[in-house]
């Protein structure tokens, strides 16, 4: 098991968050510190791991969230700000998810629901972050293409492959600062404030290995 659980602070970009066994904890605090660029690919790796072990309950996860967003977007009114405040939350079920596999715990549905228990501010810090990388994607889109993408009749698809190739590098490159946010809100119970500036002080100590991580991830998107 102490193999598994330096495995996991290394998944979580250098945060030193550890997993706690024998504890309802399910991340310890740590102090963040730097990873080697080569640790993109364990991150992959072990994403692939955890996929393997669960793929039907995975997919099942996967569609829940996209389906959050599908759904709520397609209300009229609210339904797009419903949707970007929901669906990273939502989304983070995929986190805590993982996060109890690697405890050994099973994979469950109800994982999806399960951010929705954490205290105002972690949930404030996610929903934040989300929103601060919808606002460097609507501007971008506003600005290249006078494409509002707040509005509920917005078609990203519609636009041009290279203004869809810019939102994809601006949203990229806005979500690496913010990347820790979740996992500091989530699993260190630290408040508004401490989520953001963990994720900050990772993603400083770690601006090599996260820029890797984004290219590939963005090239993935592509492909």
């Amino acid at each position: 098991m102490k193999e598994e659980h330096e495995l996991t602070s290394d998944v979580c970009g250098g945060m030193g968050y550890r997993m706690m066994p024998d504890s309802d904890t399910w991340f310890g605090r740590g102090n963040a510190r730097a990873v080697a660029s080569t640790q993109v690919f364990r991150w992959f790796e072990e994403a692939m791991r955890l996929f393997k072990r669960a793929p039907v309950i995975w997919c099942a996860l996967g569609l829940i969230t996209l389906a959050s967003d599908f759904v709520l977007s397609a209300l009229p009114g609210v339904g797009v700000a419903a949707a970007k405040v929901i669906s990273p939350v939502v989304e983070c079920g995929l986190l805590i998810g993982a996060a109890a596999m690697d405890r050994n715990q099973p994979l469950r549905v109800r994982h999806a629901f399960a951010a929705f228990g954490a205290p105002p501010g972690a949930l404030a810090a996610i929903v934040v972050s989300s929103l601060l990388v919808l606002a460097a994607e609507s501007a971008t889109a506003y600005a290249l293409a006078d494409v509002n993408l707040l509005s509920s009749t917005a078609d990203a698809e519609s636009l041009s492959s290279s203004v869809q190739l810019a939102l994809l590098t601006v949203g990229t490159a806005t979500t690496l600062p913010v990347a820790f946010v979740p996992f500091a809100a989530l699993f260190e119970g630290g408040g508004f404030l401490r989520a953001f500036s963990r994720s900050v002080e990772g993603f400083l100590l770690n601006i090599g290995p996260l820029l890797l991580f984004g290219t590939c991830a963005l090239v993935l998107v592509l492909l």
